[in-house]
């Protein structure tokens, strides 16, 4: 199976963004365990002053990587702790917000 770079934007509320910062300086170690053992690699997000974030990460079925994180318990207590920071939710959770955007270009 071929790897698949994967980029999404959400919305992180502008008032919030120092706070948002600062959750991302120390991510949990178990967090971070899962999403590797989950396929997620080379992941970053990116934020701009305004608040829009942009996610990036390289693996072989984003579909199956999401659903692996979502049977995990540490990943549900992060979207909770996490849910308050972002607009337009709607009272779902940021990883159920992750839309991928449709490449048009790479550089090989």
């Amino acid at each position: 199976m071929t790897t698949r770079r994967v980029c999404f934007t959400l919305q992180v509320d502008p008032a919030r963004l120092e706070d948002y910062r600062a959750r991302h300086a120390e991510v949990w170690p178990e967090m971070r365990a899962a999403l590797s053992e989950a396929g997620w690699q080379d992941y970053s997000l990116f934020l701009r002053e305004d608040g829009l974030l942009v996610g990036y990460l390289v693996t072989e079925d984003f579909e199956a990587a999401r659903s692996a994180m979502e049977a995990t318990d540490v990943n549900r207590r992060w979207q909770a702790e996490m849910a308050p920071f972002f607009d337009g939710l709607d009272g779902g959770r940021p990883d159920s917000a992750m839309q991928p955007l449709q490449e048009v270009f790479h550089l090989d």
